[in-house]
Formats: C-alpha cells, structure tokens, sequence
C-alpha cells in the first residue's frame, strides 16, 4: 500500500545523506517534495499541512547545528512525524475486572466488519482468552451465517436470534456471562453510507451492553472518505480505535495515514490479508520503518515465533549449521514459511532487502514446483541429495511435472546452500561459530544468532548471481 510513498520518501532520504550542511533553501526545497509525497499518498490536506510544518521546525533547527548530520536529522524527523501520525504507540489492550471485557464493532456495510470481528476473536484466543461472538447485523442477509462459518474455523461459538439488534446484543452479554466467556465481540450492521437509523440503531446496541472498546473497522481502499466515516461514528459513539482492513491491498493509503490526526484515536489493529490469521496488532514505529524501508524484524521474529516449532526451529538450525539439512528438513522450514504469509510480504519487512525483492509478487503457487520436485524424491534421495544422479533426475522430473534442467538446478542450489552455511557454521565466514552456538539456544527464533549471509551470498542461493527482476524463484517460480 505505501510502496509509492516509500519510493518518494527514499529518493529523498538519498539526496540529503552525506550532505555536509543544509541551507533553508534546501529544507525548503526537501518540504515541497514530501507534501508531494503525503499527498499523492491521499493523505488528508489538513494533516499533511500540519506534519510538514512540524518537519520544517525540526529541519531548520538541524541547519544551524554542527555537531550532527543534518540529512539524517531530516529523515529522523520524517520518521518520528511518521510514527506520530500513525498514532504515537500501540494501543495497550486492558480487560476488565468483571468479565467478559465487551468490544464493539462498527463500520459502513463492505469494510469487512464481520470478518474482522472473527479475525479479533482469533487473535483474543492466541493471547490465552476465550472470546464468544455475537450476530447483531440482523440486516444484511446471510451475515450471521458467515460469522458462524468462520467462528467454526478458529472453534469459537457464535451466539444470535432472529429478534432485534439490540435484544441479541444484550442476550449475548447475558451468554457470555453464563458460558464464562472473558472476551465479548458484538458484529453489528452497516449501511452503504452514513444515515440516521443506522447511528441511532449502533448507540442503542452500545447504551444496551457498555462496551469496554468500540472499534471502527475502515477499509484502507476507500481513501478519504475513510477518514469522514470515522468523523461521523466518533462523534456518536466516542471511538477507541480503529481496524484498518485491507492494508495489503494497492491503494494509496492516506487513510492509515490520516485518521489518527483527524479523530484523535489509533489504529489498534491492521487486517493484512485474506486469511483469518492475516491480522495483527498495530505498532505505528513498525510501519513507519517499513514505509522509510527500515524493515520490521520485530513483526517478523514474531510472525516466525508462531509459525516455526521451538524444538523444531533449534533442531534445523542446528543441522544447518553443521552441513547436515536435508531436502526433509528444506521442505519442513518451507512449508513454515508459509504460514508467515505471502513471501513478498516477509521479505519487505527484512531491512536492506533490494526493492526488486520487496516488489516481487511471490505466493504460495511460486513455491509449489519446488515442493514437487522434493515429493518426487525418494526418502533416501531427500537424505543424500548426493546420489541423485542422471536417471533419477529424469524420473524426478516426470513425476514432479518439471523439467530435467529445473531438477538440476534445484539440486545444484541446495548443494551450493549446504557448503556456504556449512562453512559458516564452522567458521569460514564471519560469525560461524558464534552461528553454530546461537542455533543450540536459539529459542524458537530461526533469525537469532548473527550466521545470516550476506547478500552476495544470498543471490548466489537463489541462483544467478543478481537478482531477477520480479521473482527471486528464478524459472521455478515463473511456471
């Protein structure tokens, strides 16, 4: 969503590094080009007046200091104003004394209210809570359905009856009480716009069960008019946070970027994909990095945390280490991998990764020819990568669907990864063996212990020594 913005911001953070001193006609010019920015972003005006203004303040101060770098004073700047504008820090989430804590969820009918809803009560289940959701959009046909649907994907209960809005919102509080359910998630009905019955119907439902958090969900694509929508529901039911939805999708973005200096309230959560664990919580020095191109390997490590078994993770990264790993193992960390979501997505949040990787639309169908290569292997032939010789890789080709050049080069580049962090792991390299120590005790962590190549190593891994121009696969990955 911020690759355009990202783009602008770095041709800006390239200009002024290494510049020994800037004049006020430099800040000047370096103003024009980020209100440009924020608002090809489709930042809203008001906002994008006040942050340059503040950047201003902090870049004409930087000018008449000696002692540092003013280019990277300005890219500070931006970056803290980024971070502030994003909402300061993340929302800390507090539960009541009393359970259940009751959440609130509100938005305009097509922002994705209801599987948001179901995507909050995953992440309440992941951090040790038992939520129970509730079926107030009685308008919409076929809502209930769809939030018990997904409620039996992630094996919490849904509670709804066929009266009025406000009677199943206040039933459920009673249900959950009774269930001893600690989280409440009440889905309520949206209009296609902002109307009279439709805020007098959500201030009921919130008079009936007191939320302890209201939520907005906003669609991320809708731009500006995001922004007025959070306006209007603020003003009737005091917001406490926002959901942003759809924030891997390609719009501009301004939304994001907007409502926190407009109504006052931070985004709690972000909705980064269709999947019902395509959700986390919302860190706004996370993005902001991500937007300057810092990465995010705090969101990373925490995304590979949950996918990757602690057990597993120390026993494969120790193999690694030792020259040991085998295409069991090889398959095992992808299929992991997986689970982190789209490829593209985990490399944009690695820092230093060249645009031509985070740029690269890479899903799980680019990994499915290499998976059909492994699977056509026999055990032995997984183990010792060694004996696969001339007949055996035509017979790997023909039951993977691939061709012989392609199971050659797989090969091939599975044995230049075994040597490179085989040397590692011993010492050859920069880090071996304090990498080979950190494997044993890396906790869960398979980015822990300082052994990862550089990234002349890296493209020599993935075959060709530069990177391709959109898929790091190579051949394997375009078919």
């Amino acid at each position: 969503m911020f690759d355009s913005l990202s783009s602008r911001l770095d041709g800006i953070a390239k200009r002024l590094r290494g510049k020994g001193r800037l004049t006020e006609a430099d800040v000047d010019e370096v103003i024009r080009e980020i209100r440009t920015a924020l608002l090809e972003a489709d930042v809203n005006v008001q906002v994008v007046r006040s942050v340059t203004n503040r950047i201003r303040e902090h870049a004409i101060g930087a000018t008449k200091s000696k002692a540092l770098d003013p280019g990277q004073q300005v890219i500070k700047a931006v970056h803290d104003e980024l971070i502030r504008i994003l909402g300061g820090e993340a929302l800390r989430i507090g539960y009541a004394a009393k359970p259940p804590t009751v959440v609130l969820m509100a938005g305009l009918q097509g922002s994705g209210k209801t599987t948001n809803s179901a995507k909050l009560a995953s992440w309440f289940k992941s951090q040790g809570h038992q939520p129970l959701l509730v079926g107030a959009d009685l308008q919409r046909p076929a809502a209930v359905e769809q939030l018990r649907t997904l409620g039996a994907q992630i094996d919490v209960p849904v509670w709804s009856q066929p009266t009025n809005p406000v009677q199943v919102a206040a039933d459920g509080l009673e249900e959950a009480r009774r269930l001893g359910r600690d989280v409440l998630i009440v889905d309520t009905a949206g209009r296609l716009s902002i109307d009279t019955e439709l805020m007098q119907q959500v201030r009921e439902i919130s008079e009936a069960i007191s939320p302890d958090y209201t939520f907005l969900v906003i669609d991320a694509m809708t731009g500006q008019d995001a922004v007025q929508t959070a306006s209007a529901f603020h003003e009737t039911l005091a917001i406490d946070g926002v959901i942003m939805s759809k924030l891997d999708g390609d719009a501009r973005g301004g939304a994001a970027l907007s409502v926190k200096e407009v109504i006052g309230r931070p985004i709690a959560f972000a909705s980064t994909g269709e999947r019902i664990d395509a959700f986390e919580q919302f860190h706004p020095d996370r993005m902001a990095g991500r937007i300057l191109g810092m990465g995010d390997m705090l969101t990373l490590i925490e995304q590979a945390e949950q996918a990757f078994e602690k057990e597993q993770a120390e026993e494969a990264a120790a193999r690694l280490m030792g020259g040991q790993f085998t295409f069991d193992d090889f398959l095992e960390q992808m299929q992991a991998l997986k689970k982190m979501g789209p490829l593209s997505g985990v490399l944009g949040m690695m820092p230093g990764m060249p645009k031509e990787l985070k740029n690269a639309e890479i899903g799980d169908d680019d990994l499915k020819p290499v998976e059909a290569i492994i699977y056509s292997m026999t055990r032995e032939e997984r183990a010792r990568p060694e004996i696969i010789n001339g007949s055996r890789r035509a017979r790997i080709a023909t039951g993977s669907g691939t061709s012989v050049a392609e199971v050659n080069r797989l090969v091939k580049q599975f044995s230049e990864m075994q040597k490179m962090m085989k040397k590692m792991g011993g010492g050859g390299m920069p880090g071996g063996r304090k990498a080979r120590r950190a494997a044993k005790g890396a906790k869960g962590n398979p980015f822990a212990g300082g052994g990862m190549p550089d990234m002349g190593d890296l493209e020599s891994m993935l075959g060709g020594g530069q990177f391709p121009d959109s898929n790091p696969f190579g051949d394997l990955g375009k078919r």
